[in-house]
């Protein structure tokens, strides 16, 4: 039996195969595609998925391939510069299209020895007490211990289970695709900068190659948005908003997306769970949905590998849900909010107008911003002091970097003291003694995915903490 099937072979699905592999978790992938798709739905990365690349040791290999940006503007596209003295070591946004960021995943996710097959559908589910079988497009079963749904906004997995998906349908849908023109640049570049003073859903950039990445707003609600967008419904939409087609032509890839916003009413049935898409849809808006499973990844992952690995303490594969979905209900509430400023109505222009004066107070920019990035995220983990639930930036620790740490996914006590031990739970958790000076706290134990779950000098306090997160002592 294999430890842990993953259904979707996407960032979020990926992601959770390179974190179980950290903890010698057989892994499983299996996407439904035959090939890696070229459809670039995501654009980048934010602050936090960037820090998380940093805690696994793989953040360079997207730096060479990737360009920073400023962490500003991305709030409903109010173009506000980054606040400064943002709560990260890594205050950008990393321009890299989502088929680059997949590659680099799998590259990983193999390289620490996860099975990935493509072309492989899951039709059919059953579990018990010992485990799941999925039943496979081809008639063939796999078993596993556990298995995690990654399969996306339409999830065949989350269907299966029967966990339902209340929210809101699409009202509005958007063509994006990446193609040709015969036009000037500068005349696609002005006509954009006129249309996006009013209609936020249009904009035409080269992404390199003669090519054009085109987003313009539909007409309508498409019967199945599975279904790609034609040249000619291109065009149509282009000299209906922009008053030219701009000679558009030879696509690469054409897709379409609604602004549907839902959510799982649970993460978890039995031993299956839902993460990224599959757990929550909303616009893209901000360019949150691939940060946010990616997110949902590296909370699930070292739990998942705690519990196949037989240590997990009881409810700790419950607190995935508990700390997850909290996250994802505030960033549906930002995209419908977002989308609400991006409005074309009188009255939505006149809020628009409002949030952006109050955008130039810094700490209402900070706010909005540090939200986006998911850097502002505290996980209710109890009474403790103020780092607790937050996640730590990279900070200097000793000789290096506190993230240098955290590179093989395991816990890590930060001791300035010298006088603590973890020594009970040694094969799960390092201990550090080291001097930091960005850090006001005795101690702090940090979990496997950053979060602080416990500060302080009480050695009582941390052998609690330990307990709680990492099991009994060996």
């Amino acid at each position: 039996m294999i430890d842990v099937i993953i259904a979707g072979g996407g960032p979020t699905g990926l992601m959770t195969a390179c974190e179980l592999r950290l903890h010698g978790v057989g892994v499983l992938v299996l996407e439904q595609a035959p090939a890696p798709t070229d459809v670039v739905r995501s654009l980048g990365m934010h602050a936090r998925s960037i820090e998380i690349l940093d805690m696994r040791g793989i953040l360079e290999r997207f730096l060479a391939l990737g360009t920073k940006h400023p962490a500003g503007g991305f709030f409903a596209g109010i173009p506000k510069p980054p606040p400064e003295r943002l709560d990260t070591a890594h205050p950008f946004t990393l321009g890299l299209p989502q088929p680059i960021t997949d590659r680099l995943l799998a590259e990983r996710a193999t390289e620490l020895g996860a099975e990935i097959r493509r072309g492989t559908a899951v039709t059919g589910l059953r579990q018990d007490e010992s485990g799941v079988t999925a039943e496979l497009a081809d008639g063939s079963h796999v078993s596993a211990r556990y298995l995690v749904g990654c399969d996306g906004g339409r999830s065949t997995v989350r269907n299966l289970l029967g966990i339902e998906f209340p929210g809101e349908p699409s009202r509005v849908e958007t063509l994006l695709g990446e193609m040709e023109a015969t036009a000037p640049p500068e005349e696609m570049a002005a006509v954009t900068a006129e249309i996006r003073k009013t209609q936020l859903r249009f904009g035409i950039g080269p992404v390199g190659n003669g090519r054009y990445r085109v987003v313009v707003p539909a007409a309508g609600l498409s019967a199945d948005r599975a279904v790609p967008p034609t040249m000619d419904e291109f065009r149509a939409r282009l000299n209906a908003v922009a008053g030219t087609d701009f000679g558009v032509h030879s696509p690469r890839w054409l897709s379409r997306f609604g602004d549907g916003t839902r959510q799982a009413e649970r993460y978890r049935s039995g031993r299956a769970f839902l993460a990224g898409d599959a757990a929550h849809v909303h616009p893209p808006t901000g360019g949150q949905g691939l940060n946010l499973g990616i997110q949902d990844a590296v909370n699930l992952g070292w739990k998942l590998a705690a519990a196949v690995r037989g240590w997990a303490p009881d409810g700790l594969l419950d607190s995935y849900q508990a700390e997850r979905h909290p996250v994802a209900t505030e960033v549906l509430d930002n995209t419908r909010a977002q989308m609400q400023l991006m409005a074309l109505e009188p009255g939505a222009r006149a809020v628009r107008r409002l949030v952006t004066r109050l955008m130039e107070f810094e700490e209402v920019n900070r706010y909005l911003v540090e939200s986006i990035h998911a850097i502002d995220v505290r996980y209710d983990l109890g009474p403790g002091p103020e780092p607790v639930g937050r996640r730590l930036r990279d900070m200097p620790v000793g000789d290096g970097r506190l993230y240098e740490h955290l590179h093989a996914g395991r816990g890590l006590l930060l001791d300035r003291t010298g006088e603590l031990s973890a020594a009970g739970w040694a094969d799960r958790v390092d201990h550090l003694v080291a001097e930091s000076p960005a850090l006001a706290e005795p101690a702090v134990l940090l979990r496997p995915d950053g979060h602080v779950a416990w500060a302080g000098s009480d050695r009582a306090g941390l052998e609690q903490a330990l307990t709680r997160w990492f099991g009994v002592p060996s």
